[in-house]
């Protein structure tokens, strides 16, 4: 058949361990499973791949990829079309114009669709595009949807994409009364993708002028609109705000502004065009012809600046943003990580991509490599608490759990908890410095077996024209051995590696600086009781410990 002439396409390490977790998901019946990917990780290409794989080994199959808007359904569309020209794919969507309900791959928009189930012939697998958007309550458009599709295929697959698993204005997708997914089945890390190469670095800068939300009602877990908007809305913030972002960004080409309604995203907007810089504001309001004729002319780089209400925190992909300003303050930790993912995607000339957070996103819910399902859902009823710290060398906001700070190498003091009143005077890093990786997330056991350790020796590994590294060699039960390197000598990411390293086996808090200070202090280390070794990249492995109390600790590293 037409489906099986397709050619395989070329994935990514963490894109393929991806779709691996899912059909592992549903051969162990877990028919409704999430893949949580950061902005700019490649979701399109995910998708498309999905629907290649799964009509290769099922020709007669009918798939179904749903979201929000006519934007993301046409790129989701055109990836597919651009890695197979001949798959038989249609849209079905107002907004596009377009109703072929009889193509075998259906992308489609949830307004359009959600109460046709019946003129349309049944389908096996359900791909949801941004599905943060599903709000709590299953008598949606999605419940109904869905649960109509399944009276029809009782054994329907779904599986729901997106960079935030907790809704914009509530709790996680997986979780409470009328869940329409099992469980999260991957999900990948900002920090790690960052350090691969595959997103943007991401920065930031202390900001003079902060906004005051201390005293904004709250309804539903966030702040009431109208009153936020009241609070941040004033004439002095909005001219001091921007005269700081101008400073900021003037050697940078592309700038979005979260704002925290209508009348501010406008009142910004002529702030920042009184500074001689050309730029528009997009809002729900906006009619859908003059938005295109705006992105457009913001993606050429006509435009320098686009503020914005909401419309752009989701579903926008523009790679050469390279300035976010966060004027909105909010309790959702999914609209936060949405906004910044904006500025993640890489594009030629593109170095980094500044964040300027005037509404103390970063302090409320964490440097964003580290805002993860879980750590999301801890937040919630918990808002007052602060989750990042400034460092006392450079003020840069990082962790609360990171032991050092990658700008400036001072390792803060742990005892002293941070101070609601500190403010940063130079860098305030969105990264924490000390990325948890995938497969702090992701559970191996059941596809990796588990190898005793029978002992383990050190030795310094010696590499000309750079730093000495140390060599850990682990003597497994089967008489072969398992070699890992550790950076101790290194400096920011590596170094924080090895530190973090270095604890989780018991070494304590003053960690050797030298491979010669680790051969001396080897003895404080515990020994593991097993190891489970999975590669995650041509270049890089994944190191699982067990210990003899039960603890385990996983870890990405460079191969030996």
């Amino acid at each position: 058949m037409r489906a099986l002439e397709a050619p395989p396409m070329e994935l990514r390490p963490y894109q393929r361990a991806s779709l691996d977790a899912l059909a592992a998901a549903w051969a162990r019946g877990q028919d409704a499973g999430l893949i949580v990917l950061p902005t700019g990780a490649g979701k399109s290409l995910v998708i498309a791949a999905l629907v290649r794989e799964t009509l290769a080994a099922n020709p007669g199959h009918r798939i179904v990829v749903v979201t929000h808007t006519r934007e993301l359904i046409a790129q989701n569309h055109r990836e597919l079309l651009s890695l197979w020209p001949e798959a038989p794919a249609g849209i079905y969507s107002a907004g596009l114009g377009r109703r072929d309900g009889g193509a075998q791959v259906l992308f489609c928009g949830i307004q359009s669709i959600w109460n046709r189930t019946l003129a349309l012939d049944p389908f096996d697998v359900v791909v949801v595009d941004e599905a943060h958007l599903i709000p709590r309550d299953a008598e949606t458009r999605y419940g109904r949807f869905l649960a109509a599709l399944k009276v029809a295929r009782p054994a329907l697959r779904v599986v729901g994409l997106t960079a935030t698993p907790y809704r914009l204005d509530s709790g996680r997708l997986d979780e409470g009364a009328g869940r329409l997914f099992d469980g999260i089945v991957y999900e990948a890390n900002v920090g790690d993708l960052i350090h691969q190469g595959y997103l943007a670095p991401l920065i930031s800068k202390a900001t003079t002028t902060t906004l005051d939300v201390a005293h904004v009602p709250r309804r539903g877990g966030d702040y009431i609109p109208s009153a936020l908007e009241a609070a941040v809305n004033q004439d002095w913030i909005t001219r001091a705000a921007v005269e700081e972002m101008v400073g900021y960004g003037t050697g940078r080409r592309a700038w979005l502004a979260f704002c925290a309604g209508v009348a501010h995203a406008q009142a910004v907007c002529d702030a920042i065009r009184v500074e001689g810089y050309s730029c528009e504001t997009i809002s729900g309001e906006t009619p859908k012809r003059a938005r295109d004729r705006i992105v457009r002319a913001f993606r050429a780089g006509e435009v320098r600046c686009l503020t914005s209400v909401g419309v752009l925190a989701t579903g926008f992909n523009v790679p050469e943003v390279d300035l976010v300003a966060l004027l909105r303050p909010t309790q959702s930790t999914g609209l936060y990580v949405q906004q910044v993912g904006r500025a993640l995607r890489r594009a030629s000339g593109k170095r980094d991509a500044l964040i300027l957070d005037y509404a103390g996103l970063v302090r409320m819910h964490g440097p964003v490599d580290i805002v993860t399902s879980h750590s999301a859902a801890a937040i919630r009823g918990r808002e007052s608490e602060v989750r990042a710290k400034p460092c006392p060398g450079c003020g840069a906001l990082i962790a609360l759990n990171a032991s050092t700070c990658e700008a400036c190498w001072v390792e803060p003091d742990t005892e002293t908890g941070p101070s609601h009143e500190a403010s940063a005077d130079d860098a305030h890093p969105i990264l924490s410095g000390m990325a948890p990786t995938w497969q702090d997330v992701v559970t191996w056991q059941d596809v990796v077996t588990w190898q005793d350790v029978v002992d383990w020796s050190f030795r310094p590994r010696g590499r000309p024209g750079l730093t000495d590294e140390l060599e850990v060699v682990f003597h497994l039960g089967d008489s072969r051995n398992h070699r890992i390197v550790v950076g101790l000598e290194q400096a920011g990411y590596p170094r924080e590696k090895a530190v973090q390293w270095w604890r989780q086996l018991g070494g304590g808090r003053d960690v050797p600086m030298t491979v010669a200070e680790a051969m001396d202090q080897q003895h404080a280390l515990t020994c593991p009781q097993a190891i489970q070794v999975r590669a995650s990249g041509r270049l890089t492995e994944a190191v699982s410990y067990r210990f003899a109390d039960g603890r385990t600790f996983s870890d990405t590293r460079r191969v030996a």
